[in-house]
């Protein structure tokens, strides 16, 4: 069965795909799609599932979507919901991760407390939405680290059990631990027993 992935993220696509196999996971952009959708929704559910629904609704094809974010507890939960949108859409990450950790910098040890969250959307023709939701907990870095199998901010997520940040670590391992690993898992389980 082909699904649609609701994103232009060729980092997020690559994950995607490796963690829904033996499914064939085609990106907006292959479906044809250039429609944006606004996410104005008050929680990552709510704008999973606007996607989903919407891209569904336009191609008649089971459509996947998903909304994450890094919650940074001494932030008040910044920029969460507002992860992909902090500072503008088209500033780089790494200007954004500047940014946090310039924010964090007399921020001891102790409280740097974060996770990822990551909300996946499933849509049918017929109708249904159904969602999963993964998180991983960790810390903010003190630096942004030059690990390659990464991508938004991976770079400063550090994961303390493994003394490695998100982007430092192989991306099997990432792809099993990591929140949208974890939402990914649990949807591919969804749709077997549904049988798609």
């Amino acid at each position: 069965m082909d699904l649609i992935f609701a994103t232009r993220n060729k980092g997020k696509l690559k994950e995607i795909k490796s963690a829904l196999e033996p499914y064939c996971v085609i990106s907006m952009d292959e479906a044809g799609i250039t429609r944006d959708i606004v996410e104005d929704g008050d929680t990552y559910e709510a704008n999973a599932i606007k996607k989903a629904e919407t891209i569904c609704r336009i191609t008649r094809t089971v459509t996947l979507a998903d909304d994450s974010g890094l919650e940074i507890d001494c932030l008040g939960k910044q920029p969460g919901l507002y992860s992909a949108r902090y500072l503008g859409k088209e500033t780089p990450y790494i200007e954004k991760n500047r940014l946090i950790l310039d924010k964090m910098a007399n921020v001891p040890d102790g409280k740097r407390s974060a996770r990822f969250v990551c909300v996946i959307a499933a849509a049918f023709p017929g109708g249904e939405t159904h969602t999963e939701r993964g998180v991983i907990e960790g810390l903010i870095a003190r630096e942004i680290s030059n690990g390659k199998n990464g991508f938004g901010y991976d770079p400063v997520f550090f994961l303390p059990e493994y003394g490695k940040t998100m982007s430092e670590i192989p991306m099997e391992l990432k792809n099993e631990i990591s929140h949208r690993g974890q939402a990914l898992r649990k949807m591919k389980e969804f749709l077997i027993k549904r049988g798609g």
